[in-house]
């Protein structure tokens, strides 16, 4: 004689029961059913579906003591909810020695004010540097921009007839890049007599030695690049706007 486990086939407690015995019977839900349904159930309970049945307890039919195998899944929920909500901050479950919270990974705040401050004083730096190179470069523009006709005085061995227009553009840290429009053709001889009364102008307002200037002459017809290497042309084509042409389909 043995002892023998099986599964309820009713509400899925375990059972035990004599190997001679036909049949058995769950404490918890009366059913009585084979015994060896309740073998086989407890050997391969996946897919079985439990019906959760009411049965009256039967009168002379023999019990053996059994455990549940499948608790309430919705009771432990709402026990555990209730302790849950019970517990102190202090009485909390401690947390796993091998979880990383949000704390563990958080910067020192030294390190957060050492950087902070780093930034600070990065951005001083660059704004005290740039700052003063451009109200520098902003006065010095204003002050060439002021006298600018006078690169068009003539001398005596150069002369400028009376442009309908003079455009001009001052570009570069230090004034250094200048474009001119004339409305007139102009000789080599004229270009570099700009380029010298231009680089004499930017020395006297900036109270040194000019440096290296480069200029670009825009005429109707040329182009003239100048620089202290001399005086190089390229010729201006103009833009050739075409009408549109219809199509037909």
């Amino acid at each position: 004689m043995a002892t023998k486990q099986g599964m309820c086939r009713n509400c899925g407690s375990l059972v035990m029961f004599d190997d001679r015995d036909e049949l058995c019977e769950c404490v918890f839900c009366n059913c009585v059913f084979p015994s060896k349904e309740a073998a086989e159930i407890l050997a391969n309970p996946d897919g079985y579906e439990f019906k959760n049945e009411k049965f009256e307890k039967q009168e002379g039919a023999k019990h053996y003591y059994s455990n549940p195998v499948m608790p309430d899944i919705v009771e432990k929920a709402v026990q555990r909810d209730k302790v849950s909500k019970t517990q102190t901050d202090s009485a909390k479950l401690k947390a796993s020695e091998f979880e990383i919270s949000p704390n563990d990974v958080k910067a020192p705040k030294k390190l957060v004010i050492g950087m902070a401050a780093g930034a600070v004083i990065i951005v001083a730096i660059i704004l005290a540097i740039s700052l003063p190179l451009y109200f520098s470069r902003k006065a010095l523009k204003q002050a060439i921009t002021a006298d600018i006709g006078t690169i068009f005085d003539s001398t005596d061995s150069v002369s400028y007839s009376d442009f309908e227009y003079k455009q001009f553009n001052i570009y570069g840290l230090s004034c250094q890049f200048i474009k001119l429009g004339l409305s007139d053709e102009i000789t080599d001889t004229q270009a570099k007599a700009l380029y010298t009364n231009y680089t004499k102008l930017r020395s006297d307002k900036r109270g040194e030695d000019s440096g290296e200037v480069e200029m670009y002459i825009y005429t109707p017809d040329t182009i003239y690049f100048v620089n202290k290497d001399g005086v190089t042309t390229d010729v201006q084509t103009p833009v050739e706007i075409k009408e549109p042409t219809e199509t037909t389909k």
